[in-house]
């Protein structure tokens, strides 16, 4: 009987038929479907280890892979540890893991990224490590600024804004909580068949609440007028859209509870000040003050950027333009303020 290869044993050349053919057959570029595998592979990598029961998969990459909520390349790996966790000798009430005033909070936030840090070198680092030496991957780890990236020798070419390199972003400053267990499969599978390729079984944060993380972030920076950490930013409001689109963003408007305890959240561990410094209110904008819609400078800017991602393939071709994109956040803007008063 003949052993079905896994993809990774395949020569370069198979795996770039392999790609191709894929791609061909489900209209998605071979080097997004490429990196696609090795977001699976870390995912696997990171939730059958010791530390599985207390990290939580979220952000888009969890909304394409695991609720199928959105139809565009997600390329990072976002990942929290559960901060109960991380600092349990500061947390007095793991009911309510927040900080009592702002100078407890600036301590908790230092103590968690002291302790995350020492915990990604000296845990997580190795495990990958050895992880691809066993398995003989074409693989390497390297951290930028503070960023853990899992470099992969890529046999596609890619175009610049796909990199081949996947971002693993931890975080420690929540719970992650409501998650479930979902299974993840490799897009290639959709194009390809015989070959055996990663699967992952993440505990995966809600998408309501992922909604109302992407909802306040989206908030803050039309209140701001920027985003931090560069571009890449246009994806919250295409993911904002395709949740209202399969009814997600609706029950997050009814989980009154869920919308203020992510407000709670922000206001203890991402406070942000608007354009003439003032604080934003989390709980204020998700009781009906929510701004979806930017204008001006920061609406060109998101513009520009949302075109980078319809250029570089990460979303359908068919894929909503921006104005009308804007059209509906402005309609989701008054519905979710409308719901509350």
């Amino acid at each position: 009987m003949t052993r079905t290869p896994s993809y990774f044993d395949l020569t370069e050349r198979d795996k770039i038929d392999a790609l191709e053919a894929a791609a061909s057959n489900v209209g998605r570029p071979a080097d997004l479907l490429e990196k696609d595998i090795w977001v699976v592979w870390a995912l696997n990598a990171l939730f059958e280890s010791e530390w599985s029961d207390h990290l939580v998969f979220k952000g888009g990459t969890s909304l394409s892979k695991v609720y199928k909520a959105i139809d565009r390349f997600s390329e990072d790996v976002d990942v929290t540890y559960d901060i109960r966790q991380i600092i349990p000798d500061l947390i007095s009430d793991p009911e309510t893991p927040y900080p009592p005033n702002r100078s407890q909070a600036r301590k908790w936030s230092e103590a968690v990224q002291e302790r995350l840090s020492a915990w990604i070198e000296t845990d997580v680092m190795p495990l990958l490590i050895t992880q691809f030496e066993s398995q003989k991957l074409p693989a390497s780890l390297r951290q930028d600024n503070g960023r853990l990236y899992l470099d992969y020798e890529a046999v596609r070419g890619n175009n610049g804004y796909v990199r081949p390199a996947v971002l693993l972003e931890f975080g420690a400053r929540s719970t992650g909580e409501p998650a479930e267990r979902h299974r993840v499969t490799c897009d290639l599978v959709e194009g390809v068949e015989g070959l055996i390729l990663p699967t992952a079984h993440p505990r995966v944060m809600i998408a309501e609440r992922t909604f109302w993380e992407k909802a306040t972030a989206v908030h803050a920076y039309c209140l701001r007028g920027a985003f931090r950490g560069g571009d890449r930013y246009a994806r919250h409001w295409y993911d904002l859209d395709c949740l209202d689109q399969i009814g997600i963003a609706q029950k997050a408007f009814d989980d009154r509870g869920l919308a203020n305890a992510v407000a709670e959240h922000k206001q203890h561990f991402f406070r942000e000040t608007d354009k003439t410094g003032k604080v934003i209110e989390y709980a204020t904008a998700v009781s009906g003050s929510l701004c979806l819609a930017p204008e001006g400078e920061p609406l060109e800017a998101l513009h520009q950027d949302y075109q980078k991602m319809i250029d570089a393939g990460l979303l359908r071709s068919n894929a909503i333009g921006f104005d009308e994109l804007m059209e509906r956040m402005a309609d989701l803007q008054i519905r979710a303020n409308t719901m509350v008063k």
